[in-house]
C-alpha cells in the first residue's frame, strides 16, 4: 500500500516505479509547460531541445501512470500551448512585465516576447508548435481513451503585445481514461438551468428559428417542426460542458504561477469516488493536494524541486490544518 496524503519528493518517473499496480483512482496534473521557466533543477521536464523530446518524455510518465491507475482510472492533463521563435530578441515590454520570479522565463504564450533558442525543420518561425495536440494523440497511441478537450477560458488572462494574431486566453485539459468503462461522476459537473432554457421547457410548442418561409428545415419534414410539444416542469440542472471559465490565481509563497483550486476540482469531483486517491506528479505548490483534502478525497504528491515541496505543505498545513 502507498501512504497517502504525502509528497514524495522526487523524479516523477522514478518514484511511479515503486508504486504498486492498480492502486491509484484518477490523477489530475499540470506538468511543466515547454519551455517556459528554468526552475534551477537538474532533471526537470520542459526544457528539453527539441518539443519531441519533451513529449517523449511526459509519454513515460504517463505511461506509468496509465500502470498504477486502477482500471476505471481517469487521467486530467492541464497543459498550453507555445510559439516558435521569430528571431527578435526579448522586447523592452517584456522586460517590463513579466512577473517577477526568481525562475526564469524562456518562452511561451505567458511570455510572448521571449523566444525559443533553437529551429526545426518542420515548425517555421513563429508557428504554434501544437504541443498540446502532440501530446493527447501520443498518449492515445500509447492505449489511453481520449475523451475531452475541455478547454479552460481565463477571463483575467495576462496582456500581450503581440498585433498580428489574437491574445492566447485558454489552455487545455484533457480527459482521458486507462479503460472503455471508467468512473466519472456526471452530475459532478452540472450546473444550473439558465432561466431562458427553463421557459422553452415549458411550453408546448415553439418555432424554429431555422425554418424557411415554408415552415421547412432540410433535413426535417414539416410534422417533425410542427409537432406539438407538451409543456411540463423544467429540471434545475443541466449536464456539464466542455467549455470552463475560470480565473487564473497564485499561491504568494511560490514565485510562480499555479492552476487555481477552483479548476481542479470539477476534475476531481468527476473523476475520483468519494474516499478515493488522487495522484499529482508534478505536485507544485500543492493545488491538487488541497483540492482533494477539501473534498473528502486522499492525495499523493511528486515534485522534483525540495524548495517546491516545502512550500506545498506548507500550503496544505495552511488550509487543512486539521488533516494534516
Amino acid at each position: 500500500m502507498i501512504k497517502t496524503n504525502k509528497i514524495f519528493c522526487g523524479d516523477a518517473l522514478a518514484v511511479l516505479k515503486t508504486f504498486p499496480s492498480d492502486s491509484i483512482n484518477c490523477c489530475v496534473t499540470s506538468p511543466p509547460y515547454y519551455g517556459l521557466r528554468d526552475y534551477g533543477v537538474a532533471g526537470q521536464i520542459g526544457l528539453e531541445q527539441a518539443p519531441g523530446e519533451y513529449i517523449s518524455r511526459l509519454l513515460a510518465v504517463f505511461h506509468e501512470i496509465k500502470r498504477v491507475l486502477t482500471a476505471d482510472g481517469t487521467l486530467w492533463v492541464n497543459i498550453a500551448d507555445c510559439y516558435a521563435g521569430s528571431g527578435k530578441g526579448a522586447s523592452h515590454w517584456d522586460k517590463e512585465h513579466r512577473p517577477a520570479s526568481k525562475h526564469r522565463y524562456i518562452y511561451s504564450t505567458e511570455n510572448p516576447a521571449a523566444q525559443i533558442p533553437k529551429q526545426w525543420p518542420d515548425i517555421k518561425p513563429k508557428d504554434m508548435i501544437g504541443i498540446p495536440w502532440a501530446l493527447a494523440f501520443s498518449l492515445r497511441n500509447d492505449g489511453w481513451f481520449l475523451r475531452s478537450d475541455i478547454i479552460w477560458n481565463k477571463p483575467n488572462c495576462m496582456p500581450h503585445p503581440v498585433k498580428d494574431r489574437p491574445v492566447s486566453s485558454y489552455e487545455h485539459i484533457f480527459l482521458l481514461a486507462k479503460s472503455k468503462k471508467y468512473f466519472f461522476d456526471y452530475t459532478a459537473l452540472e450546473v444550473p438551468l439558465a432561466p431562458g432554457s427553463a421557459e422553452r421547457y415549458q411550453r408546448g410548442f415553439y418555432s424554429n428559428k431555422y425554418a424557411s418561409a415554408s415552415g421547412k428545415v432540410p433535413g426535417q419534414s414539416p410534422q417533425a417542426i410542427t409537432l406539438p410539444r407538451e409543456g411540463g416542469p423544467a429540471p434545475e440542472v443541466r449536464r456539464g460542458r466542455d467549455v470552463w471559465t475560470i480565473g487564473t490565481n497564485n499561491y504568494r509563497a511560490a514565485h510562480f504561477a499555479t492552476y487555481p483550486v477552483a479548476l481542479v476540482k470539477p476534475c476531481i469531483l468527476a473523476g475520483c469516488p468519494e474516499n478515493g486517491i488522487v495522484l499529482d506528479p508534478f505536485f507544485g505548490a500543492g493545488t491538487t493536494g488541497v483540492a482533494a483534502l477539501e473534498l473528502g478525497r486522499q492525495y499523493i504528491g511528486i515534485e522534483l524541486n525540495p524548495n517546491f515541496c516545502n512550500i506545498a505543505e506548507q500550503r496544505i498545513k495552511e488550509r487543512r490544518p486539521e488533516l494534516c
